[in-house]
């Protein structure tokens, strides 16, 4: 938490440590350094300065975007975690339904009837299409690797500091450093690892946050993207009882299951009127467009088109796209966390590394970039193992292979000893013309 950050202060508007501390670790490489703006509270000259460790790979990804036709030698997005694989289908189904009077409420029990192992009804009183929010003066626990909009999410939007539980590919460790801890968030199918848990591994969840009255925040947003038919996925929302059930949150959107990442349609389930009020004041800044709601509702409606021929179809595309990719990393002697859900596989590269550090994860990432291949190293999900990276795979074939002709010329361009010489043909100074406007 950033002292006084809510308070103006004049004319001073210099950043606390803690600020600076939080500017340096989210700031890409390339950002030039900027000096606190006077017109912004310290707080504001955060938000502005916070732009993510990513940032210079997306903004060389949009100047030079891979197409078939206009610019078939342009960088290849394996990072940006959408599915591409069901567009022909969801394109079609959505472009049939028009406008028509619809109850607000209609979208919530098309969503509460999604197949997830007879997830239980929701009531209206206990759902919201809206973010969940938390207490500005508490800390939340999140297991890493995570999703890396987390953090903007919550130190951002709401001045909530996160405290990291490390899981390593050996050991387990957490350190508080005096944070009251007061939430804890799981992803469940887990972004950016891929694993699903267990119903028993959710109850223990479920139970170690009830222990230490902890608010259980699990995110099921990859709930319907679990291809490896011998793994089944079990909602929370399944349980016939719940260990705690006034401080336990569920959410789920559309974005990633049914291919809409533009339509921004989510929602929240808890059984706790308090924090359905706390969040109801809020929910006015985050309506859904009646226009989206109505085709959100028609879409969940044909429960025998989802089943039979998009859920099928989404499952054995995603399938396929898996084992190709994952086929290449064998092939290229990479060693990956074989898991069976979600849009991508955690792709161990330490043996590239000059040195087990993150600013060399960071070169080979720019390497990465300058063969126009753009994936997320793990430092951007607050791995704590310098590294790993995040392949996304849900994408059309042809495109998939390009990258892999890439990835596999970066091999041998490894192999070759010029990693370490990458500035000498794509230097720093390349990344610094794509700065913001």
């Amino acid at each position: 938490m950033w002292t006084n950050s809510h308070i103006v202060h004049l004319p001073s508007c210099e950043r606390t440590n803690r600020e600076e501390m939080e500017v340096a670790q989210n700031t890409w490489v390339g950002a030039a350094p900027q000096k606190p703006s006077p017109y912004l509270s310290n707080r504001g000259n955060l938000i502005r300065d916070f732009t993510g460790i990513l940032r210079e790979g997306f903004l060389l990804y949009h100047k030079d975007k891979h197409d078939e036709k206009d610019n078939p030698n342009g960088m290849i997005n394996l990072g940006t975690s959408e599915n591409k694989l069901c567009t022909d289908l969801l394109s079609e189904r959505v472009s049939l339904a028009r406008h028509n009077d619809i109850l607000y409420t209609e979208v919530i029990l098309r969503i509460a009837s999604l197949p997830s192992n007879d997830v239980s009804p929701l009531r209206q009183s206990d759902s919201r299409l809206t973010e969940c929010r938390l207490p500005l003066s508490d800390a939340v626990l999140v297991p890493t690797p995570f999703y890396g909009m987390i953090k903007k999410h919550f130190i951002l939007y709401n001045n909530v500091k996160l405290v990291y539980a490390h899981l390593t590919s050996e050991v387990f460790f957490i350190s508080l450093q005096g944070a009251r801890v007061k939430a804890i968030i799981l992803i469940n199918p887990h972004n950016p690892l891929g694993d699903v848990y267990t119903s028993t591994e959710m109850m223990q969840f479920l139970e170690f946050a009830k222990r230490h009255e902890l608010h259980a925040i699990i995110d099921e947003i990859y709930m319907l993207s679990v291809f490896d038919e011998r793994t089944t996925f079990q909602s929370v929302l399944s349980f016939k009882k719940l260990p705690d059930p006034q401080r336990t949150h569920v959410m789920w959107g559309i974005s990633k299951d049914f291919v809409a990442s533009g339509m921004r349609v989510s929602c929240l389930y808890t059984e706790n009127q308090d924090v359905i009020s706390a969040i109801g004041e809020l929910a006015s800044f985050h309506g859904v467009p009646g226009t989206t709601q109505y085709q959100v509702a028609q879409l969940l409606r044909d429960r025998d088109w989802i089943d039979q021929v998009y859920l099928k179809a989404h499952r054995n595309r995603l399938r396929e796209a898996h084992h190709y990719v994952v086929n290449e990393l064998r092939n290229l002697e990479v060693p990956f966390l074989h898991r069976p859900a979600g849009f991508f596989v955690w792709a161990d590269f330490r043996k590239f590394l000059k040195e087990e550090t993150f600013e060399e994860e960071i070169n080979l990432w720019h390497h990465f970039l300058c063969e126009k291949i753009l994936i997320c190293c793990g430092k951007a999900f607050e791995c704590c193992e310098p590294g790993w990276f995040r392949i996304v795979f849900s994408d059309k074939l042809p495109r998939l292979q390009l990258g892999e002709y890439w990835e596999n010329k970066l091999k041998t361009s490894m192999i070759e000893g010029y990693l370490n010489q990458w500035k000498m043909y794509c230097p720093v100074p390349y990344f610094n013309l794509y700065t913001l406007k």
